[in-house]
């Protein structure tokens, strides 16, 4: 018998979601555990519609070490977690749960951060001073506002199909800095803009957000959170009208899971090799 059958078991962590069968949390992690030599197990748990207290406190309950929490349960974990970080405390969204020893549950959200990062570091990005477009008001924009209000851009405009949705959302971020919501008509008035930002749904379904093509220049780089092993039908528009390039949300995916081993193991993975391998596989087993 070898001495490592006296080992305690990895660390276990997990993403909660419904749907989840489709997440490729567990690869990335599994990937971050092997380049940083941390030894932990992460799975991923369909939890039934209204369950999230109970799949969380199970999983506390069977010496897990922090979840991380995608659609639709978002505002329950905030609403779950004990404290909150300032970013958080903003989105009125967690995605993000580290189980303190004392029981308590720190709730984060690394959705914004993610993709901030993505954009900066991955795709050499400037946000300071740019006139942004952010398309759709739901939870996943929520989320990423913070960080992006932090990065000084010039202006941001919120465009949806509900105006008052877009409206609210943007008085709740305009201490931050100059910050505008409107329905999609409206930016026909507005010209072009620096970066666009699609935080609909949908390309999931080969659809388009009712947008004027006045908002695309040659300047323009347009960012589509959603990600495919083609790029999604809002790419593909944006190229068509000649935007300077496009970009899928792939990146964001793998950046936000490195804010949550960062919080959870203390040591920041290598992201860049990690995108390259999901991309890789993503296009092989198209």
């Amino acid at each position: 018998m070898s001495l490592l059958d006296f080992d305690a078991p990895p660390d276990s962590y997990a993403v909660m979601g419904n749907p989840i069968a489709h997440s490729k949390s567990p690869t990335i992690h599994q990937l971050f555990a092997k380049q940083t030599g941390q030894r932990l197990a992460y799975q991923a748990i369909l939890v039934d519609l209204g369950g999230l207290e109970n799949a969380v406190g199970n999983f506390v309950g069977n010496q897990g070490k922090g979840l991380n929490i995608t659609v639709p349960f978002k505002e329950d974990a905030y609403r779950l977690a004990t404290t909150l970080s300032k970013r958080a405390r903003r989105a009125e969204a967690v995605n993000t749960l580290k189980f303190n020893a004392d029981g308590s549950l720190y709730g984060d959200n690394t959705d914004g951060v993610g993709l901030v990062r993505d954009l900066t570091q991955n795709h050499g990005l400037e946000l300071e001073n740019k006139k942004i477009l952010i398309l759709g008001a739901g939870g996943a924009v929520k989320g990423m506002l913070e960080p992006i209000m932090a990065s000084k851009p010039d202006s941001i405009v919120i465009a949806n199909r509900t105006v008052t949705k877009a409206e609210r959302l943007a008085i709740a971020f305009e201490d931050m800095g100059t910050i505008r919501g409107c329905g999609y008509e409206m930016l026909n008035e507005m010209g072009g803009f620096d970066l666009i930002i699609n935080g609909t749904a949908a390309s999931l379904k080969g659809e388009l957000p009712p947008v004027p093509e006045s908002v695309i220049t040659p300047e323009s780089v347009c960012y589509d959170l959603m990600y495919a092993t083609e790029p999604t039908s809002f790419m593909q528009w944006c190229l068509q009208l000649g935007a300077h390039n496009c970009v899928d949300g792939l990146g964001m995916l793998v950046e936000q899971a490195a804010e949550s081993f960062f919080l959870w193991r203390g040591i920041y993975p290598d992201t860049a090799s990690v995108i390259e391998k999901i991309r890789s596989a993503l296009i092989a087993n198209y």
